[in-house]
């Protein structure tokens, strides 16, 4: 195997550059008109979405029709069909950009294949019924330029995803690819890397929000023949993909950074530790880390610098998010969390000094050193550089996957990204952090998104899920959802975890099925505050927060379930009771042969009547009444 020089890799650059030169942003005149082969183009790229989310749309197919469609009308050599990583887009998925018109399809399916070829690439005519149509002016996009859920973002983390082939690694080149890695061997001491990266301002993405120069730094300090780079890629927040986005969009990115991390604090070793659930990004990255253009292995670029990377699986324990317990999983021990110090910096896996960062952190590292620190720090808030990935879920218009600068509101997240709430109902509550987050209300909204605003609103930035509720949501019920989730994912290593958090399950279990007391309110505030002070890791320190957030914001709503016992957004079973409107109902009988528990009861083309003591709240009544007879209250 060649080991490459830097002149082969401005070679490699130069040749694929072409290649990506029509992928580059068109002027707004360009991307007005189709550029189909009809009107003169001599080339097009059709891009189309690779991530998970549109590959289970049926996005293979797509690419299958239409390289069938190509052939089939003779134009191979003139049409590229290109799978690119997630466009964030998801609620529109699975997606196809046409290239160099910016041509943004949406909501594809495999049969739309022949008419793409025949009408844009051949005719040059767009298919107005797949183009985005903006819900405030009902008006279709064409290009994502102009599209609100594109306009306000800013892609550093997620530069490359829906933009270059993963899995060729000429294109990650072309788009200044491993050059970072290659001015740090040549040009750069260790010391000198770090110094950028400190400066920078970059803080960890993973949650915690240490800053990762001083992490290096205290890795690079330790005296030990052996030390250990690790990204952590266990992603296990609910409804949270930034990082598997990343490893499926831009895989390159993370073994360039684990280099660098590597030279910086005098490394040889890297682990990717990555849950085993992430089938596709598992392949890309095993891509990613083969050893064709010498990146990876001896003498990297002809230097004295080795590194080598392996793939570690976790088996889905959220708790192996938390970086000692992770560490114990890959040694192949129970993932449970160690009392620090030490810090892995000190003595981590296999007792060696070992530096380890989240996904979203690493794909960061190049380039900020391509463009140099103070162009980081000057993106963000003074305490809060750069940029942050989230996943946007829940009763949003715009599900999807977002990067925007430090600062950004919730409002302008939830209202101009998003595109509102799902149906016009009113907003109740974002989620913020994931599990371990808090729930914040409309009073939030103006909260610039940074680390500390978002502590001080009792809330986390946490690794990056961003679920929305509506009016439609119980907060009592979302609480013990998420502290449910926590009980479930806890390893049981430390006593406030194992046995507190079931206590305050219990407790909401109670609340939310009508007898809860006013008493107990105190209690779940008390014993939630004690968890966060003596719990051993981050998983049980931040796992009340869900419950004392929706305490404090909506008090109201715990009050009636305890009070009133009853539930205004109707989601408590055991606080409903259903019962038949005799004015709308006409005895067809149709309630009662669906009711599972034989609690209807009625004479037909006669009201029906819903015996309560028998009525198990299913909702199946409901459900199948035609004339909207059934009353739920």
């Amino acid at each position: 195997m060649k080991i490459l020089s830097i002149h082969d890799l401005q070679i490699i650059r130069k040749r694929a550059e072409h290649h990506l030169s029509l992928r580059e942003e068109s002027n707004e005149k360009v991307s007005e008109k189709c550029c189909g082969l009809a009107s003169g183009t001599t080339h097009l790229q059709i891009l189309i979405c690779g991530g998970t989310g549109c590959k289970a749309s049926s996005s293979q197919g797509i690419t299958e029709n239409l390289q069938k469609a190509i052939e089939r009308n003779g134009i191979t050599d003139k049409v590229d069909v290109i799978t690119v990583g997630c466009f964030g887009f998801c609620e529109k998925g699975p997606i196809v950009k046409i290239i160099p018109d910016n041509t943004f399809y949406t909501q594809v399916t495999p049969e739309d294949a022949e008419e793409i070829i025949s009408e844009h690439i051949i005719g040059g005519r767009r298919i107005e019924r797949l183009l985005y149509i903006d819900p405030k002016t009902e008006q279709t996009v064409s290009d994502s330029k102009h599209m609100d859920f594109y306009r306000k973002q800013l892609r550093i983390a997620l530069r490359n995803c829906g933009f270059i082939d993963s899995e060729n690694i000429e294109e990650y080149i072309a788009r200044e690819g491993y050059f970072a890695l290659a001015d740090c061997l040549l040009n750069k001491q260790p010391a000198d890397v770090i110094d950028i990266i400190k400066r920078s301002g970059l803080r960890g993405r993973g949650g915690g929000g240490f800053p990762t120069g001083l992490k290096w730094e205290f890795a690079s300090k330790q005296v030990s023949n052996v030390k250990y780079v690790v990204c952590n890629a266990d992603e296990g927040d609910p409804g949270a993909f930034m990082d598997r986005s990343i490893m499926e969009g831009d895989p390159h990115s993370i073994v360039e950074a684990m280099c660098i991390c590597g030279y910086s604090i005098g490394s040889s070793k890297g682990l990717v530790y990555i849950r085993a659930e992430y089938p596709l990004a598992i392949n890309r990255l095993k891509k990613a880390i083969e050893r064709e253009y010498g990146l990876l292995g001896d003498h990297i670029l002809g230097t004295d610098f080795s590194f080598d990377i392996e793939i570690r699986y976790g088996a889905g324990a959220f708790v192996c998010g938390e970086e000692t317990a992770l560490i114990h999983s890959m040694e192949g021990k129970r993932g449970e969390p160690t009392l620090k110090p030490p810090f892995p910096a000190e003595s981590g896996y296999l007792g060696k000094p070992t530096n380890v960062n989240n996904v979203e952190t690493l794909a960061n590292i190049p380039i900020i050193l391509t463009k140099g620190a103070e162009w980081f720090a000057s993106i963000g808030t003074e305490r809060s550089k750069g940029t942050k990935v989230f996943a946007l879920a829940g009763k949003i218009n715009n599900v999807g996957l977002i990067e925007v600068p430090m600062g950004t509101t919730l409002r302008e997240v939830i209202y101009e990204i998003g595109g509102g709430i799902k149906g016009g109902k009113k907003f109740k509550a974002v989620q913020t952090g994931g599990p371990s987050g808090g729930c914040l209300t409309e009073k939030h909204l103006d909260t610039p998104i940074d680390f500390d605003n978002l502590l001080a609103a009792g809330s986390m930035m946490g690794s990056g899920g961003m679920i929305v509720m509506d009016e439609d949501d119980c907060m009592v019920s979302v609480a013990r959802f998420y502290l449910d989730f926590t009980v479930e994912e806890s390893c049981g290593k430390c006593t406030p975890c194992r046995i507190g958090n079931k206590r305050l399950l219990e407790l909401l279990n109670k609340i939310t099925e009508g007898r809860g007391t006013e008493k107990d309110l105190d209690t779940l505030a008390t014993l939630g505050r004690v968890i966060k002070d003596t719990a051993l890791c981050g998983l049980g320190q931040t796992s009340p927060n869900p419950v004392l957030s929706t305490l404090d914001n909506f008090r109201d709503e715990y009050l009636e379930h305890v009070r009133d016992k009853t539930c205004r957004a109707k989601q408590c079973k055991s606080l409903l009771t259903y019962t038949i409107n005799p004015e709308l109902c006409i005895g067809c009988h149709l309630c009662a042969k669906n009711c599972p528990a034989d609690a209807i009861s009625g004479l037909v083309r006669k009201p029906h009547v819903i015996h309560p003591e028998k009525c198990i709240k299913c909702g199946m009544c409901m459900a199948r009444c035609k004339f909207k007879a059934i009353l739920v209250c």
